[in-house]
């Protein structure tokens, strides 16, 4: 009855099979070299087929005779087309999936295989559903990874669909994300005065002094506009530009790296990216940024513009660093390209590929634009004029910006106009509202949209920077910040954005101190503990906030509270800050001891200090850090016999990845921090973790522990371990390879870890899998296993 021909690199169909005939109702043919299957109609009894992870590049014309199939698998084949009359006489089909192929178009009747329920048609080319409309006994539709830009009203009438996913569209991304219930609702808004909408978020980045604000004024007034160094950005500006019937939203980021780490707070998916590079220097890391976007910018296009043209002495020299700029960044491209096309080819021969299809998705996604390198005079009218003509060309190609047009429904406007009202009668000063009192002003407003319609407008406005809502975190949902530029100025408070911090906390007045009952002797704890320790008491930051925010002239005791916190809560900004990793939280007053007690949950545990229930706390700001000596002076001195993990990164380690590392493994103390080091304790285990960067360009983790305990040490870096392999799936792109480097001295060997995930996912103390009491490296030395490998 049943037949199993997977991965045995067939190339036509085995005739044993065919043999059989009608007594066959299942085969799985799947990872296999078909590039047909001729006389596949003789098995006419067939319900179910398997012909995924093949090399059709033509859907087999014979299928249409197997007309008591009920399931089907086509995915993971290399098919353009599918010719009409074949779903007709496949009357019983209940389940396709079709997903990842390469077609561009469905046929006309494929709504005439009404008996069909799952029909997965994902990471297609596909630009119209409309073959689809008349499935009535349709329950999951996948279409996500395509080129839809709309999608047919007809198809959400259909009673019975109750899962639909259309991810990686050209369509409004928070709608997609909402599924079928929020695609229903945003489509109820659609009518006869819904218009074509072309906005367009542009963000400036770049190196300081690259000359982003000149750019991003100048494109702005249609002329040059010369910015002075004592007027460069300080954080984000923004400005709106409408040119030609597209509006594009300048955000203008600050270009030094203790900003760079707040951008990622105001970063938002489908973007246009212009990154300045100074042809006059060259001194700025332009594939830092180029990387950084590419992993944190999804569907982004990114547009280098070299700047200083007119501050280069010939123009060879010039031309030279174009063309120098343009070879590292396009080899830089091929390097990631062949990098994702390996980390794909690694999941597509694993066992069972459905277990890595979210994340094979992930990777294909990467297929950012970045487009070629234009040299540009600031001082010339001639120049501008010309850059902005040609970003007009840029955004009219709908295959590099396809999520550029949208229709959107006219309220989604009125909306918009309703809140710029708002901001301008000042009638909310501090362009703070919370979620709901905001909801019932638009409401009264727009009568007509309820609450799930008004949220999916509030999270599009979002998106594209009119308004700053985060509902995705607790604690942030119920405020909005209707002027994100207000957001921008408490920012420039935080330490990380303060390059003059040490003043202004010596400035702090005896008046502002005793708001928070604090002393002149904290104050200068509090700058002590910056300079050395890049920490900053909450106290101090509550001062400095509030400052800021009463300054700005808001009077709401209670508003103010909300945002700056308390002794006994968190305030608002702090959680933003903290979820966006600008800074960590951290102890500040209580060293730790680090031969203090475990837990164990048959023996009560007591603290060996009250302080460590300390309520005020810090914030540590990895930017701060310059060094690592207290790490060092913590650890001492490595030692051969250490256990020695090391967890390299392809294709490289992003900017700031490694203090989320620290993040991520918070169960343990994080007291003992340094530039690129940190040291946990837990009683009297330690654990060091560095970041490296060989001389070959490599970047790796490494995890370094004392081996007293063998068993508790190689348990306490499982949980590291496991952490930071969840950290990495946040990273999209990124792929990692464990190694156990060899112990003798000046040995360059090393052990590959093979199947490390599966030791991650194991539960209880079951052994990994090496089964040597010894291993040899390639040079011949040896070290007994389980200072290599974890083993019982």
């Amino acid at each position: 009855k049943e037949e199993d021909f997977s991965g045995q690199k067939l190339r036509t169909l085995p005739s044993s099979l065919l043999d059989k005939g009608k007594d066959l109702v299942k085969v799985d043919l799947q990872r296999n070299r078909l590039r047909q299957v001729n006389g596949i109609a003789h098995l006419w009894n067939l319900v179910e087929l398997n012909l995924s992870r093949n090399e059709l590049v033509e859907f087999p014309l014979e299928i249409k005779d197997l007309g008591n199939l009920v399931k089907l698998y086509m995915n993971q084949n290399s098919i353009k087309i599918i010719p009409e009359e074949i779903f007709p006489s496949l009357k019983k089909l209940q389940f396709l999936k079709i997903n990842t192929n390469r077609l561009t178009k469905l046929p006309s009747d494929l709504n005439r295989c009404q008996s069909l329920v799952y029909l997965n048609l994902s990471n297609n080319s596909l630009k119209d559903l409309q073959p689809l409309v008349g499935l009535r006994r349709l329950k999951e539709l996948y279409v996500e990874n395509n080129q839809l830009v709309e999608l047919p009203r007809a198809l959400f009438r259909a009673s019975a669909l109750a899962v639909l996913k259309v991810n990686g569209n050209a369509l409004p991304e928070e709608v997609c994300a909402g599924g079928l219930k929020d695609l229903q609702s945003f489509y109820s808004m659609l009518d006869d005065s819904s218009c074509s909408v072309c906005t367009l978020k542009t963000m400036f980045l770049g190196a300081t002094m690259a000359g982003k604000s000149t750019l991003c004024r100048s494109l702005r007034e249609g002329e040059p506009v010369p910015v002075a160094e004592a007027d460069r950005t300080v954080g984000i500006e923004i400005c709106e530009v409408d040119q030609d019937g597209v509006r594009f939203l300048y955000w203008d980021f600050a270009g030094q790296e203790e900003y760079y780490i707040t951008h990622h707070v105001f970063i938002t998916p489908q973007a246009f990216v212009i990154l300045a590079v100074d042809l006059s220097s060259f001194r700025e890391k332009v594939g830092f940024w180029i990387n950084n976007i590419q992993l944190k910018v999804p569907n982004s296009v990114v547009l280098l513009v070299g700047t200083h043209v007119d501050q280069c002495e010939v123009e060879g020299e010039m031309m030279k660093k174009k063309n120098d700029i343009q070879e590292k960044v396009q080899q830089m491209l091929l390097d990631r390209r062949e990098s994702l096309q390996q980390q794909r080819k690694n999941l597509e021969e694993l066992e069972d590929v459905s277990l890595f299809s979210e994340q094979m998705r992930e990777i294909q996604r990467l297929e950012e634009y970045v487009l070629d390198l234009i040299p540009i005079d600031c001082t010339k009218s001639e120049d501008i004029v010309w850059l902005q003509n040609h970003i007009k060309d840029l955004v009219s190609d709908k295959e590099t910006f396809p999520f550029m047009e949208q229709t959107l429904p006219q309220c989604y406007q009125q909306v918009e106009s309703t809140i710029h009202e708002l901001v301008s009668d000042g009638d909310v000063p501090r362009h703070i509202m919370n979620h709901d009192d905001l909801l019932e002003y638009l409401q009264n407003k727009h009568s007509e949209l309820d609450h799930e319609k008004m949220r999916l407008i509030l999270q599009y406005l979002h998106r594209i920077g009119i308004i700053m809502w985060y509902m995705e975190i607790p604690d942030l949902k119920d405020m909005v910040f209707i002027k994100p530029s207000f957001l921008i100025s408490l920012f420039k408070l935080q330490a990380i954005v303060r390059h003059d911090l040490v003043s202004v906390l010596g400035s702090i007045s005896s008046r502002e101190l005793k708001s928070e009952n604090a002393l002149q002797v904290h104050r200068s704890r509090w700058i002590n503990d910056f300079k050395s320790r890049a920490t900053l008491s909450n106290v101090a930051i509550r001062i400095l906030v509030r400052k800021e925010l009463q300054q700005s002239g808001i009077d709401d005791q209670e508003m103010i509270e909300e945002i700056v916190g308390t002794k006994k809560k968190t305030g608002n900004l702090l959680t933003l800050v903290q979820h966006f990793d600008v800074c960590l939280p951290t102890k500040q007053n209580a060293p730790l001891n680090p031969e203090a007690q475990e837990f164990s949950p048959n023996r009560k545990w007591e603290a060996s200090s009250p302080v460590v229930y300390d309520l005020e706390g810090g914030c540590l700001f990895p930017s701060g850090l310059t060094n690592n000596n207290q790490v060092q002076d913590q650890w001492g001195q490595d030692n051969l016999e250490d256990i020695n993990v090391q967890v390299y990164f392809s294709p490289e380690i992003p900017h700031g990845f490694f203090h989320l590392v620290i993040r991520i493994c918070s169960l343990y103390s994080t007291y003992w921090i340094g530039q690129n080091q940190c040291l946990f304790s837990c009683g009297s285990k330690r654990v060091l973790l560095r970041e490296h960067l060989t001389e070959d360009g490599d970047q790796f983790i490494e995890i370094r522990g004392k081996n007293s305990d063998l068993q508790k040490m190689w348990d306490v870096i499982k949980v590291v371990m496991m952490r930071l392999a969840r950290l990495v799936q946040q990273w999209r792109g990124l792929y990692q390879f464990v190694h156990s480097p060899c112990k003798q001295r000046g040995c360059s060997e090393y052990f590959e870890w093979r199947d490390w995930q599966d030791w991650l996912d194991q539960s209880g103390s079951e052994k990994f899998n090496v089964s040597e009491e010894k291993m040899t490296c390639r040079n011949g030395h040896t070290r007994r296993t389980e200072l290599l490998f974890p083993v019982s």
